[in-house]
């Protein structure tokens, strides 16, 4: 039994929890009453997709930070998802389609945790992710809030590890995320491992349900207004790649409609960014093309070139020497 001490010193140290954490603030409570360390909520939205959906599930509930809880939203999955019964984990169903953003707001008003975090259907939290993502935070001196993003590995449909994305070490508070200039061996596209502060992501106010694609991309360029963006060197969340999976990020037309409206959304912003403008823009060029659309990546290439000629010209013949070398090994 917990001495008045001790009663004492878990108050105290779950008030520096929530004011600023500090170094072994984590570790102190887990030791005095693990029940003491603050909740975080894993959002899995899905549509159709039960085969992949246990195996996230399985991923989310294996952390090795104890206090979470797992919220399935299934999006008028046909037949309906089920899930297994588990104290830490919970279905919400919706009876209409209402898209992955919608899904994602939906799962965020259902949270309890002070953290959140979103996992797609088709991906797998590593054991560590929870538990590295707090730590970080934990020991982070930077101005908060504080969000947190991670490393990528990319697999196969036979498992096998394809690419290895590490995401940018620091973003400030006020930048614009991926439109800042990136650094060399970086990637951007490690937003699915996004741990942040509920109330942070309801504030700005939540995912932008207009959106059906590129939901990742418009939140953040609206979450690095408000919160400092850590990023660790340290694989975290395993991305599916199967190319006969069905999913969102692979319909070309959601994703050129999504892209029109991102770029009408946010053009003034764009512009005071030549630069990542015209490589997002060169980006989904490459995308267009491999999936068939020429005419829109001819067009977005031209934009690109017309956006910012110097560096795009430079990028296309990086890009280019980068390929005949690979093609002479």
């Amino acid at each position: 039994m917990e001495s008045l001490l001790d009663r004492f010193e878990v108050i105290v140290l779950k008030a520096l929890l929530w004011i600023r954490p500090n170094s072994h603030t984590l570790d102190y409570l887990a030791l005095v009453n693990p029940s003491n360390l603050p909740l975080v909520s894993i959002i899995i939205p899905t549509h159709n997709r039960p085969h992949l959906l246990e195996g996230a599930i399985d991923s989310a509930l294996g952390q090795t930070y104890p206090e979470i809880e797992t919220i399935v939203v299934d999006d008028a999955s046909v037949p309906p998802a089920t899930v297994r019964s588990h104290s830490k984990l919970q279905l919400v169903r919706l009876d209409t389609p209402h898209g992955g953003a919608a899904a994602r707001n939906i799962g965020t008003q259902a949270a309890r945790g002070r953290w959140i975090t979103y996992l797609d259907d088709d991906d797998r939290l590593l054991p560590h992710a929870i538990e590295v993502s707090l730590k970080a935070i934990e020991t982070a001196d930077v101005p908060p809030p504080v969000a947190v993003i991670s490393g990528i590995e990319v697999v196969n449909e036979t498992g096998r590890i394809t690419e290895k994305r590490l995401p940018p070490a620091y973003r400030s508070q006020g930048e614009h995320f991926w439109l800042e200039e990136l650094e060399p061996g970086r990637s951007y596209n490690t937003k699915q491992t996004l741990v942040v502060e509920r109330e942070v992501v309801r504030e700005i106010g939540g995912w932008d349900e207009t959106f059906q694609s590129r939901v990742h991309s418009e939140l953040f360029l609206r979450l690095n207004q408000t919160c400092s963006i850590l990023g660790l060197p340290e694989v975290t969340y395993r991305l599916l790649r199967a190319s006969k999976e069905p999913g969102v990020s692979k319909n070309p037309e959601l994703r050129q409609e999504s892209v029109r409206r991102l770029i009408e959304k946010y053009e003034s912003l764009f512009r005071s960014h030549p630069k990542m403008f015209a490589h997002f823009l060169y980006e989904h060029a490459l995308n267009s093309y491999r999936t068939g659309q020429e005419k829109a990546a001819i067009w977005s290439a031209f934009r690109a070139f017309i956006t910012h000629p110097i560096y795009i010209s430079k990028y296309f013949f990086s890009r280019f020497q980068q390929a005949t070398f690979s093609g002479r090994k």
